[in-house]
């Protein structure tokens, strides 16, 4: 699986910890392990730019994600099939502002971002509630089967 993780942010993120998420993510949802994704990390000036170009929406945003092969989950009898993921594009000093919000760490809203930015590559979306229980739902399982695989790697 090539993931390449790119910090053109002012800020320090750690992006070992990004990656090791986007292999389970994409692992947990079937995706095949030739599947390339680029995850770029950008200060507020170049994510409001994208946000306005892609969305036409002013400021900046905490995430965006620019699917290529429209690639979908597989299942464990069938992986999805190779080909490019696409990019997900983070703002960290959107997440660090939304993390204090929440009440949780920089890092951790860094790598809900990433988790979404993944889902919306693969096709979910939470326009609707139905879709949104889904996404969500996907969402949490990843962070907590992560969250649980990170503390046995440092057992």
């Amino acid at each position: 699986m090539s993931i390449e993780v790119n910090n053109e942010s002012a800020i320090e993120v750690d992006e070992a910890t990004l990656q090791r998420l986007a292999v389970f993510a994409l692992d947990h949802l079937h995706v095949h392990p030739d599947a390339d994704l680029a995850i770029v990390l950008v200060d507020e000036g170049a994510m409001e730019q994208l946000h306005v170009q892609w969305m036409d929406e002013p400021g900046p945003t905490d995430v965006l994600s620019f699917p290529m092969d429209e690639l979908r989950p597989g299942s464990e009898d069938e992986p999805a099939p190779a080909g490019l993921l696409g990019d997900i594009v983070v703002c960290p000093q959107v997440a660090v502002e939304q993390a204090r919000a929440a009440g949780h760490s920089p890092l951790e809203e860094m790598l809900l971002l990433t988790t979404h930015g993944i889902l919306h590559l693969l096709g979910f979306d939470h326009a609707e509630p139905e879709d949104e229980k889904e996404m969500f739902g996907i969402q949490r399982d990843v962070l907590l089967g992560f969250a649980l695989s990170e503390r046995a790697r440092r057992a």
